[in-house]
């Protein structure tokens, strides 16, 4: 008779009993292997709760659990191979004599390392290494450059580091990445600039470094889906500094990022929220055939972000124009927003408040003809 396992023993998604098993932040444990294959297809969500989780996520080994499932099937559960010393891997990066391989394969270790070992992300910066792993970014070889720019990406993690990649000359080697890499290197040198860009001083820092901005408004222009988001996502973090909406919005950034909003993609109507804060994004939305009809569709048929931040657009437009208050009027927005009132989120219900207000203050018979 087959032996029967505990349900707890087996992966939620592959359902096999579990042989590295892992907690997510969400506090559900998955084989390794698995919940990789998951994050490897571009999930970053719990695969049970759905509730967001950091990128990289942290897998934490559940060794209670692993031990529990080796005892009750009397089996020794092969133990995952024992990792490289650090030290080593450190010095096969920095040795002027070391082949490609072996800087590929030195890189690739301490990526996979240092997702998990905030010490090992602190030795690597005490260590010297940074120079080394910049001088990779800045090869010609894609593997070697794509490699370098996800090492980085886990250096970043912590907030002294972030300070320190941009003070070791980081963002040069990350924009000439966003310029002339492969794909795969620009999304990731994008994601780079997310990162550091938590940092308020190095918002500034992006944002005045020559083609910073630009690089990234290009690859919104022309990348593919995955660059696409980056680079929005990454003009987000950089625009929520004032200096640089009016870059982006000097780079030609508006209307791309209205034509992508238009194809379905809403990361960019969140960028379009921060630049209507400024007269110079506001000037160019307006100038936008279909703006305001693109910015109705999300706010009717979008997620709660989404909706959220064609509000606030929609808010920043209407302050600044009644022109604009009467074309949001024709498209039914007033009587969406007073629906919206009673939303369960809280920001969309303060933002659809101000939006009725500011049209109520622009326009004198709205109440007269919604009362």
């Amino acid at each position: 008779m087959a032996t029967q396992f505990p349900d707890d023993f087996r992966c939620p998604i592959s359902l096999d009993i579990m042989s590295d098993p892992v907690i997510l932040s969400s506090g559900h444990t998955f084989d390794r292997p698995s919940i990789q294959r998951w994050f490897d297809t571009g999930h970053r969500t719990c695969p049970i709760t759905k509730m967001p989780l950091s990128d990289p996520a942290s897998l934490i080994p559940n060794h209670a659990l692993r031990s529990l499932i080796s005892n009750y099937t009397h089996v020794s559960i092969p133990r995952p191979k024992s990792d490289p010393e650090p030290q080593t891997l450190i010095l096969a990066l920095t040795s002027p004599s070391s082949t490609l391989t072996s800087k590929l394969n030195s890189l690739g270790q301490l990526t996979r390392l240092s997702k998990r070992d905030s010490g090992l992300r602190r030795r690597l910066t005490e260590s010297g290494a940074m120079s080394a792993v910049l001088n990779c970014v800045g090869s010609d070889n894609p593997t070697l450059q794509e490699k370098a720019l996800n090492l980085l990406l886990n250096l970043s993690l912590d907030d002294d580091n972030k300070v320190g990649l941009v003070a070791e000359g980081a963002i040069g080697r990350v924009v000439a990445a966003l310029r002339g890499g492969s794909p795969d290197c620009r999304a990731v040198a994008a994601t780079l600039l997310t990162s550091l860009a938590v940092v308020e001083v190095n918002k500034a820092t992006i944002g005045a470094y020559p083609h910073a901005i630009r690089a990234l408004v290009s690859l919104l222009r022309d990348g593919n889906g995955r660059e696409k988001k980056e680079a929005a996502t990454a003009l987000y973090a950089i625009c929520s500094f004032p200096d640089n909406r009016r870059r982006a919005v000097d780079c030609g950034a508006v209307p791309i990022l209205i034509r992508i909003a238009g194809s379905g993609l809403e990361r960019p109507v969140e960028v379009l929220g921060l630049l209507a804060k400024c007269k110079e994004g506001r000037d160019e939305m307006v100038k936008f055939n279909h703006c305001i009809q693109i910015l109705v569709r999300v706010l009717k048929n979008g997620s709660s972000r989404g909706v959220q931040y064609s509000l606030l657009t929609l808010n920043s437009l209407c302050s600044y124009s009644k022109e604009i208050c009467l074309e949001v009027l024709k498209e039914g927005v007033f009587e969406f927003c007073v629906g919206l009132l009673e939303d369960d989120n809280e920001k969309i219900r303060r933002n659809a408040s101000s939006l009725i207000q500011v049209l109520r203050e622009n326009v004198s018979w709205v109440d007269t003809k919604f009362s």
